[in-house]
């Protein structure tokens, strides 16, 4: 017999991360995000339908460490002094909860967590209104903004989507 892997949950969570070391900073953003015990993998953009959005605390006490867990991830990085740096993901929920809804991720430079929480919902808006001609139910984004130190020390944002089987 053949499972299929939609996911029945879903929660968000966020993180700014600072070290020397580019792959550390983005360690140090996945800690702070609380999904650093796990091995992620980046998925596009659909929300399943019935998806329940839950809490991060909820979230994380249904993983364990080590376990392969699928998510929507916004990620940027620099090291670059005095850079503002930006990254969210935005979620288009349906009207109808057995149809599925859009997940967006969006990141860029010099720009507030509110400029860049507003064009990801934006993008997850559009992409089920193009889908189903209608407007969603609600939308909801996730942004978080973070700059480089004046040391030049790498710095890493990240915003998630984190999906529970």
């Amino acid at each position: 017999m053949i499972t299929k892997l939609i996911p029945r949950k879903v929660f968000f969570t966020s993180g700014a991360g600072t070290h020397p070391e580019h792959l550390e900073s983005f360690e140090v953003a996945l800690r702070d995000a609380g999904i650093e015990k796990f091995n992620l993998v980046t998925v596009s953009s659909i929300l399943p339908p019935n998806c329940e959005i839950v809490s991060r605390e909820e979230g994380l006490e249904e993983l364990s460490p080590g376990e392969i867990v699928f998510c929507v991830m916004s990620r940027i990085s620099s090291n670059e002094p005095g850079r503002i740096l930006s990254a969210s993901v935005g979620c288009a929920l349906p009207k109808n909860v057995s149809k599925h809804g859009y997940i967006s991720e969006y990141h860029a430079y010099g720009e507030t967590a509110e400029d860049v929480g507003d064009h990801s919902e934006k993008l997850a808006k559009s992409m089920y209104s193009t889908w189903i001609n209608e407007a969603p139910l609600r939308s909801l984004s996730f942004p978080r903004s973070s700059s480089v130190d004046e040391h030049g020390d790498w710095m890493t944002v990240i915003s998630s989507a984190v999906f529970t089987i």
